[in-house]
């Protein structure tokens, strides 16, 4: 799948934004895309954190076991995933805004590992890419709204 990427300027500062977005336990309270998560390695956010999260994406529960694989505190990080096939990417991008605000960017794409997945990957492609879009989008208008009103 072509990457999917969202963008949003959100008025809150940087180390507000970080810790609302790396808050694993908290997640289901902020991001309404979220229905449940469960945090498997004790410990601060970091490279090696993994969890696993459960959303209802086209109709359907699935979850995810999500690793954390690069971290720039208060600057971005990135997760990996594998299921049915697929490899799992995204990243989350923070940048300090001249107004004292964030600008945050969420990346996503999969890499079919699997004759099988690579079919179903050019057959539902776009409904699948539509589908990240709403998710994505949603996901960070609830982080925006969580950290604006919680300044």
């Amino acid at each position: 799948m072509e990457d999917v990427e969202v963008a949003r300027h959100v008025a809150a500062p940087v180390e507000r934004v970080w810790a609302l977005a790396t808050d694993l336990a908290g997640a289901p309270a902020v991001m309404s895309g979220i229905d449940s998560v469960e945090v498997l390695t004790p410990g601060p956010f970091g490279v090696g954190t993994r969890w696993r999260e459960t959303r209802t994406m086209m109709g359907r529960s699935a979850t995810e076991e999500m690793t954390v694989t690069a971290v720039e505190p208060r600057r971005g990080y990135t997760v990996e995933a594998e299921s049915s096939g697929v490899r799992y990417v995204s990243t989350c991008a923070f940048a300090e805004a001249a107004d004292g605000g964030t600008d945050v960017r969420m990346t996503f794409g999969g890499t079919p590992s699997s004759a099988v997945a690579r079919v179903l990957a050019a057959v539902t492609g776009p409904l699948v890419r539509r589908s990240v879009m709403k998710a994505l989008d949603r996901d960070l208008a609830d982080l925006a709204a969580a950290a604006e009103h919680a300044g």
